[in-house]
């Protein structure tokens, strides 16, 4: 039998969640790469392992991965995009707060996706219509829900809309803490909380055009029915305009008007000829 595009991205992640797991703790080659950031050898090994998967099951695919950048023909419409360890410095720092994405972009869509958490045995995954868990080999369909309040902030780099928004100025609004209450988890298994209902909300700034690291949780939050727009309302791939993943519309209004606000402000200061640097 033909294994179906959403079977691979769950076991090619699923392969790569075995050998972050199995690797935990144990004393790891550092690789440096640009701006302070490194991989470790269980990267690596973890992508290795997710790409075996890919290549057996699909041969003529191109891949895009974290570690190891593109392979495959330049020419092939299917490209899968691969994150073998989002949360590195976590990992590295015995954390178990870290995901395993594996995604796969048809033309200009993503039409499958998996996000693993390697300690918690699940699997979070989406045939493109419909999100996932699967745990203990049992699925189950992803509910998002605004109840916690919790808005997950990432504030690692890059950071291509500074100084006009920088989201660690979100923490500091007292309209965000009046409604919402901030986590910082470093890793995007937090925007698939967000389909999953354990966050009402994830943002961040940066490139998200395949982007191996946040392919996977957008289309998991698109099936589960969340609000996912880049931080001007737009869709989230059309740039360097970061993301608001909302489990709904009046969580995702409310963060965007928080937003709205900083790049007001910074439009306002530059008008009157302050240049603020932050």
């Amino acid at each position: 039998m033909l294994i179906t595009d959403e079977e691979v991205a769950v076991k090619a992640a699923q392969a790569g969640a075995a050998v972050v797991a199995a690797r935990y703790g144990a004393p790891l080659a550092r690789f440096p790469k640009s701006g302070g950031d490194f991989a470790t050898s269980a990267d690596l090994e973890a992508e290795q392992a997710i790409l075996d998967v890919i290549r057996t099951a699909r041969p003529d695919d191109s891949v895009t991965g974290e570690e190891s950048g593109r392979t495959g023909s330049g020419a092939a419409e299917r490209m899968w995009l691969v994150d073998p360890l989002c949360g590195t410095l976590n990992y590295a720092a015995r954390n178990m707060l870290v995901a395993v994405n594996v995604a796969l972009r048809v033309g200009p869509d993503i039409t499958v996706a998996a996000s693993a958490d390697p300690f918690a045995g699940e699997v979070f995954w989406t045939d493109g219509a419909h999100a996932y868990l699967r745990h203990d080999g049992a699925d189950e369909r992803l509910t998002p829900s605004p109840d916690t309040g919790l808005v997950d902030v990432n504030l690692d780099p890059p950071f291509p809309n500074d100084p006009a928004f920088r989201a660690v100025r979100l923490l500091a609004e007292p309209a965000f803490a009046e409604r919402f209450r901030p986590r910082v988890v470093s890793t995007a298994l937090a925007v698939a909380w967000v389909a999953a209902g354990r966050r009402a909300a994830y943002v961040t700034d940066g490139h998200l055009q395949d982007s191996v690291h946040f392919a996977a949780g957008i289309a998991l939050c698109r099936a589960a029915g969340c609000v996912v727009t880049d931080l001007h309302g737009r869709p989230p791939h059309a740039g360097a305009g970061g993301l608001v993943a909302a489990a709904d519309e009046e969580t995702h209004a409310a963060l965007l008007e928080l937003i709205a606000a900083q790049f007001t402000a910074h439009t306002r200061a530059f008008s009157l000829g302050d240049h603020p640097e932050v």
